[in-house]
């Protein structure tokens, strides 16, 4: 399998038999500059930061890359727009710069522009119609404050009922009097791109390692458990940074959270007749706030969010109440000709937001800005934010870190630092390789489809009702970490989110592993 990768940089390659000398090797050494607790798209970033400045890094993460609130976001890159409606114009703006740095240097293969329609049906009041458009006017500001050219996000502008049905065929046509048109970013997958940030880090020297655990955590050490073998190792660093999101308090009993669950209900694009745009559908009685079906890879729509108090214990994977689903059916078939029914949800997802308890009445009131807290013995811990902004939070933690520890290192670089498989979008389309593939693996696109070469089995979906080949989930294994058979069909694809076509590729991923 090895040579069949021959073009990827062995230095940003994880795998096992990389893990298990890593692991080798800090229990020989057992000492970094900084230990980073937590493989989400903040933790993942704090590495890359920190290697990028020339600093020794470890990484531990209990479970996979994006194992918990990184794989379950709408995917989208925000520029703010939400953040303006509730007067937070700094969060906003570091959105829309953030968005930039990720669409156009960080990881143009991963991103790409979404339009997003708000049709103007007869029960949108005028009054309400001409906000949204101020409010989309408002963000054409934020993009050109953030430098992002109109060839990359164009402006946002009024369209006719033809071009809104055109865009969202199923959309109800009585009382359509056209619509208003705004663009975005979005992902093509959020565990992707957090896989990306960790092997980038990777490349930068950090060292990597999944299905580890962190316990009896201090500012400057932690006894690092190997959940594959039970083996220890105290780890002594210089400093040690929490970015264990929604799961700090863990780590700092003395922070304290208040979490919220967004939830999206998975759908097939035959129920949306061929959705091209992001739905937009406000939620009555709540200007500012609204339902979106998302089109995504792989011929599915993605329906959310929700903002519901997560009360109780904190669960690795969140699942959905009845009444979240049952909120997004109803408010998403306002906007429908024929109203969606639950038999057309064929998968659901939740993840809990990371929100720092300030008090506020509801989990939709409280900030969205992150906050980087050091604890007496020099613990760092970054909380909040947003997916958008992960690498801000990761260069202010990083800052923290090295204000606190007092650790010699270089200025942060990530803002111009490309991650692996990105290039520029005329160089992307030049690829030779499908575009669903570059959008996935960019520049490495190529070696997905030289692995398939080598047996036309990889080069075959590996289930029905989807386009996912065998060579994804081998190039999961020996390129992107994946150690379990869930980290291939949850993270480095998505199949899970549909039961049954995972179900259908379980043995496909064990061939995978198997192979290593």
């Amino acid at each position: 399998m090895t040579a069949t990768v021959g073009t990827i940089d062995p230095a940003t390659r994880l795998s096992a038999a990389r893990r298990a000398a890593d692991l080798a090797a800090l229990a020989a050494d057992p000492s970094v500059d900084v230990l980073v607790i937590g493989g989400g798209v903040t933790g993942t970033g704090v590495a890359l930061d920190a290697a990028s400045r020339g600093l020794r890094v470890a990484l531990v993460e209990k479970h996979d890359l994006a194992f918990g609130t990184s794989r379950w976001s709408s995917k989208l890159v925000h520029g703010g727009l939400r953040y303006l409606a509730s007067g937070a114009v700094g969060i906003a703006y570091e959105s829309a710069v953030e968005r930039d740095a990720l669409i156009r240097v960080i990881a143009p293969h991963l991103t790409r522009p979404l339009p997003q329609v708000v049709p103007l049906l007869g029960d949108v009041r005028r009054r309400d119609a001409a906000l949204t458009r101020v409010g989309f006017l408002a963000g054409d500001a934020l993009r050109l404050a953030a430098r992002t050219p109109s060839s990359e996000l164009a402006r946002s502008r009024r369209i006719s009922a033809g071009e809104v049905i055109a865009m969202a065929p199923t959309v109800r046509r009585t009382g359509l009097r056209g619509g208003l048109l705004n663009w975005d970013g979005q992902l093509t997958d959020d565990a992707r791109l957090t896989v990306g940030i960790a092997r980038t880090a990777a490349g930068h020297g950090a060292t990597i390692l999944t299905h580890c655990t962190a316990s009896q955590v201090t500012g400057t050490a932690a006894t690092v458990t190997d959940g594959l073998t039970g083996h220890s190792v105290t780890v002594r660093a210089k400093v040690v940074i929490n970015a264990t999101g929604v799961w700090s308090g863990t780590v700092d009993p003395a922070i304290s959270l208040r979490p919220s669950r967004g939830t999206h209900l998975v759908l097939r694009q035959e129920s949306f007749g061929g959705l091209t745009a992001g739905l937009t559908v406000p939620v009555p009685g709540a200007f500012g706030r609204y339902v979106f079906a998302l089109p995504q890879p792989d011929g599915r729509v993605y329906v959310g969010l929700t903002d519901e108090e997560a009360d109780g214990p904190l669960p690795d994977v969140p699942t959905p109440s009845d009444d979240e689903i049952d909120f997004l059916l109803a408010t998403v078939n306002l906007a429908l000709g024929t109203p969606l029914t639950r038999e057309d949800v064929v998968g659901t997802f939740a993840g809990l937001r990371p929100l720092l308890d300030s008090g506020a009445g509801r989990t939709a009131d409280v900030s969205r800005k992150h906050a980087v807290l050091t604890r007496g013995d020099g613990l760092v811990t970054v909380v909040g934010g947003k997916l958008t902004t992960y690498r801000r939070m990761a260069e202010d933690a990083v800052d923290a870190a090295l204000a606190t520890s007092g650790l010699p290192a270089g200025p942060c670089v990530t803002t111009t630092l490309p991650l692996v498989g990105a290039a520029t979008r005329d160089a992307l389309r030049r690829i030779d390789a499908p575009e669903r593939l570059i959008r996935a693996y960019g520049t490495e696109a190529s070696a997905v489809v030289a692995l398939g070469a080598t047996d036309p089995a990889l080069a075959a979906p590996v289930a029905a009702g989807t386009e996912v080949t065998g060579a994804e989930l081998v190039f999961g294994a020996v390129v992107e970490g994946a150690i379990t058979e869930a980290d291939l069909l949850e993270r480095r694809t998505r199949l899970s989110l549909i039961p049954e076509v995972a179900a259908a590729a379980t043995g496909a991923a064990r061939a995978a592993l198997a192979g290593q």
